[in-house]
């Protein structure tokens, strides 16, 4: 399914066909993919090359999903006349080492859908790929295939709060999140979110209004934007104005050391904190 939001309309279907039919290149501004995992399945399935007995206990799970059947064969012939070497590369080495198992049917379908997809982003246009740790390796292979491996941008855990205990294995606790964009001239609205109380209590400091004051925050030494004094120079190796920051200390520092910082340089000050 795809929910077009521009125009608030949901069509039902393969991806792949909407994708091609109905939206037009450069078109979109987000993409957020969830394709089909099953985290809680034996992942044992995935890797199961055609030809071994269809009576084994761990083939139960992707059969139904992912096989490699005439789609997948028709995607896999369909990737060998596209453009991108690189990507045609990738997919026949994976070929290769995986042989036609529900695995490489996966990413196979995976691969023109990433395709398509890139084709309808706009340029300042971003992806989210949404997947888990049993291909989120390949997908990421495939994307910065599809994408250039520059325009990757970062790999966001989902932790889950739940234990998922296993008897003979570490838990699966997290998801994983691909963050691409089509280009370097992409649009990021920087997300944020205020701190949590308990926080706030604990390393800000209380006006006599009744508020916080977020300035004296209490083990930060930079300040936000840059400086042409001393506050803004480099001090053991490390550039504050590098990262748009200058040196600033909160009061609350000095109380808790017991240093009167009147007259000190800001060089110093850090001298004395060492």
């Amino acid at each position: 399914m795809i929910l077009l939001a521009e125009v608030n309309t949901l069509y039902y279907g393969d991806n792949l066909d909407v994708l091609r039919q109905d939206v037009q290149a450069e078109s979109v501004d987000l993409i957020y993919l969830d394709p089909p995992f099953k985290s809680d399945l034996n992942y044992n399935v995935l890797f199961r090359a055609d030809g071994l007995h269809p009576g084994e206990a761990q083939v139960t799970a992707f059969k139904d999903t992912w096989t490699w059947d005439e789609g997948a064969q028709g995607a896999y012939d369909e990737l060998q006349n596209i453009p991108n070497v690189s990507l045609v590369n990738l997919v026949n080495a994976l070929h290769v080492g995986l042989e036609r198992t529900p695995m490489l049917a996966y990413l196979v379908n995976m691969a023109i859908r990433l395709i398509e997809i890139r084709r309808v982003l706009k340029t300042t246009g971003s992806i989210y790929l949404h997947c888990d740790p049993t291909a989120s390796h390949y997908l990421k292979m495939l994307t910065d295939a599809v994408f250039g491996p520059t325009n990757f941008r970062s790999e966001i855990v989902w932790c889950r709060t739940g234990s998922h205990n296993k008897m003979r294995r570490w838990g699966p606790i997290h998801d994983v999140i691909l963050f691409y964009t089509k280009s370097d001239d992409y649009t990021w609205n920087n997300p944020r979110r205020p701190y949590m109380l308990g926080h706030v209590k604990e390393h800000f400091t209380e006006g006599e209004d009744g508020t916080y004051k977020t300035d004296y925050y209490g083990n930060v030494l930079t300040g936000s934007g840059t400086r042409d004094g001393e506050s803004g120079q480099p001090w053991q190796g490390f550039d504050p104005t590098a990262k748009g920051r200058h040196w600033a200390f909160p009061g609350k520092i000095w109380e808790e050391v017991g240093i009167d910082p009147a007259g000190l340089t800001q060089h110093q000050k850090l001298d004395l904190l060492l």
